[in-house]
């Protein structure tokens, strides 16, 4: 039976557009769920005939949705949340009936090499793990560090955006086009993480294999330094669990 989403928003999209399949599809009124099942196949509903007709349910709504989008969700079995802020047992509340995980993807899912993070606590922890799995890599985070994960996870590649165009914006001040400076910074982000990935994550180690004494990687690594590279990224998650 195929998978039902409860909104069709941006990380609905890249979460279906992974699993490449016909998906069943509800929405506010906004037209996202005919756009969805038109791209991919399957058909735009009404919440409770996704919430009877799908085998999984994925409840991708805006979080203060809950209560209201419930009543019609009394149908569904077995639930994964991607609701941000909203813990397992309110969802567990709205839903005594189904049997709830806890997920926090990211929109690299869309290209199958995303990152998803599960509450431990989750119900039905090695069937979200197994449909996750599918997309990208899964870590388990107790719920308590969940809100750490969306800070972490779910703003990597807006966070990697911001690098890259930063990166280039600097290549194209000195000169280079801006079309070739995007691909070569991209593709140099795109090498780097996988070369961080195959020295096992030692992100000292690669660093130390570029960087000479006095050299220019050492120059460039102190201008981001003295600028505050590192306090920035702890104050923008500090920001981010400050809701």
């Amino acid at each position: 039976m195929p998978v039902g989403f409860i909104g069709a928003g941006n990380m609905a999209r890249a979460l279906a557009r992974g699993l490449g399949e016909p998906v069943l599809a509800s929405d506010g009124g906004s037209g996202r769920a005919a756009a969805l099942v038109g791209e991919l196949g399957g058909e735009a509903l009404d919440n409770a005939a996704v919430a009877e007709r799908a085998d999984l349910v994925v409840l991708a709504c805006k979080p203060y949705q809950l209560d209201a989008v419930a009543p019609a969700l009394q149908g569904a079995r077995r639930v994964i949340s991607l609701l941000g802020a909203t813990p397992l047992a309110a969802v567990r509340s709205a839903l005594p009936d189904a049997q709830v995980a806890k997920a926090m993807p990211n929109t690299p899912v869309e290209v199958r090499r995303g990152v998803t993070v599960l509450a431990d606590e989750s119900d039905m922890l090695d069937e979200a793990r197994a449909f996750f799995e599918r997309v990208g890599r899964v870590f388990e985070l107790p719920e308590r560090l969940m809100d750490v994960a969306t800070g972490t996870v779910g703003v990597s590649p807006a966070y990697t955006a911001v690098i890259a165009e930063a990166q280039i914006d600097a290549a194209v001040k000195f000169g280079v086009r801006a079309e070739l400076a995007s691909e070569i910074v991209v593709e140099g982000l795109r090498g780097s993480a996988e070369l961080i990935a195959a020295r096992g994550y030692d992100t000292l180690a690669v660093r130390r294999e570029v960087t000479s004494p006095g050299g220019s990687t050492a120059r460039g690594l102190q201008a981001l330094e003295e600028r505050g590279l590192r306090a920035a990224f702890g104050e923008a998650l500090r920001a981010v669990l400050n809701r």
